[in-house]
This record gives C-alpha cells, sequence and structure tokens, in this order.
C-alpha cells in the first residue's frame, strides 16, 4: 500500500521564515561568487591594459568575455532571489498584520462583552437622582455660606441726621465732665472770682491802694 501512495511524509512543513532564511542564505552564496568573477575580471582588464594588439591579447578578451557572461548570469539569479525573498517578506508582514489584526478584533469582542455586563449594572435614574441630591446640597452650602458671611450693617430707615445730632451732643456733655472732675485743672481756672490758693488771706481794698500809692 505504501509503495503505491508512498507513506506519509514526517518532514515538517517548512515555514515563511525558514523559507526567506534559505533563500538569503543563497543570495550570499552567489554573492560570494560574484566578488570571485569581479576580482578575475579587475586582474584580465589589468593585463589587457598593458598588452599589444595580437593573438595572446585576444585569447585574455576571450576568458574576459566568458567572465562577463558568467557574471550577468549570477547577477539575474541574484535578482530573482532578491525579488522572491522581499516578495515573501511582504507576505509575512502581512501574515503579521493579520494576526495582529485578529489578535485586537478578539480583544475588543471581549471588553464589548465586560463593558455591556458593567454598563448593566449602572442604573441611570439613580445617577441622576445622586446628581439633583448633590446640586441641592451644594445650593443649601451657598446658603449656609452667605447667611454666616452677612454684615449687620446700619439699617436704611435710620437718619444719618439725627445720628450726627447724637454724637455732637454726646460729644459736649463728655467735655462738660471733664472740665468739673478733673484733677489736673487749678481751681481758680474754674472760678474766675476766687483767689488762688497760695494768698493766705485776701488783699483788702484800701490797703492795696495805699501801697500803691506809697
Amino acid at each position: 500500500m505504501n509503495r503505491l501512495f508512498g507513506a506519509k511524509s514526517t518532514v515538517p512543513k517548512p515555514t515563511l521564515s525558514s523559507a526567506i532564511s534559505n533563500v538569503d542564505s543563497r543570495i550570499e552564496t552567489i554573492d560570494v561568487k560574484l566578488a570571485k568573477l569581479n576580482a578575475e575580471l579587475s586582474t584580465y582588464q589589468q593585463r589587457l591594459a598593458k598588452m599589444r594588439d595580437g593573438p595572446g591579447k585576444t585569447a585574455i578578451k576571450q576568458k574576459a568575455l566568458k567572465v562577463l557572461q558568467q557574471r550577468k548570469l549570477y547577477e539575474g539569479q541574484r535578482d530573482q532571489l532578491q525579488q522572491q525573498s522581499w516578495n515573501m517578506e511582504q507576505a509575512g508582514m502581512m501574515q503579521d498584520n493579520l494576526k495582529n489584526t485578529m489578535t485586537t478584533v478578539d480583544a475588543m469582542k471581549t471588553t464589548t462583552k465586560e463593558l455591556r455586563k458593567q454598563y448593566g449594572k449602572v442604573n441611570i435614574d439613580k445617577i441622576e437622582r445622586l446628581q439633583d441630591e448633590m446640586a441641592d446640597l451644594m445650593d443649601m452650602g451657598n446658603d449656609i455660606q452667605e447667611s454666616i458671611s452677612r454684615s449687620y450693617d446700619v439699617p436704611e430707615d435710620v437718619d444719618e441726621a439725627e445720628l450726627d445730632a447724637e454724637l455732637e451732643a454726646l460729644g459736649d456733655e463728655v467735655e462738660f465732665e471733664g472740665l468739673g472732675e478733673s484733677e489736673g485743672v487749678p481751681g481758680y481756672l474754674l472760678d474766675e472770682t476766687k483767689p488762688p490758693q497760695f494768698i493766705d488771706e485776701p488783699p483788702e481794698p484800701g490797703k492795696a491802694l495805699k501801697e500803691a500809692a506809697g
């Protein structure tokens, strides 16, 4: 049975990364061969520059032409391999982008399910009532602050002229009481007709005139 259809291969299938690595290694091998051919061509060019025309120079030209043909073949192969490698790299990038997209989509699905569960537990009406209560409390707090910070101004119905008159009268009373009760003011200033206290006896009018005349 195995002879007809062949045994099932157990060799793992090559991956895209391994294929790119194989192609890149082939490109490196071709680059080594191209370097050798370029060195050989450089030698032929130096020899041809020093030789005169003749059979020897013609033979070297033939060898140089063969080397040029080989170099062109290798360059063509290298270009093809580089294009293959680039195509596989693009395919790999597309594959990675697709994997990332699928991962993102799966994460979004999971997040959507969780959000639906969470939002299902939220009661919008309760939130609105809570907002209304907070607004009422803020208004109440503002009213309390305004009440506490209220200034006790003079009522508007009080006549300022009457207040000025009362203040003036109060000032007069204070000055009058201060003159009568002040301990530092001499008594003779309080009564102009009263003589000073440092005189023992009041002067006699007649005696005072005689002393003034004598």
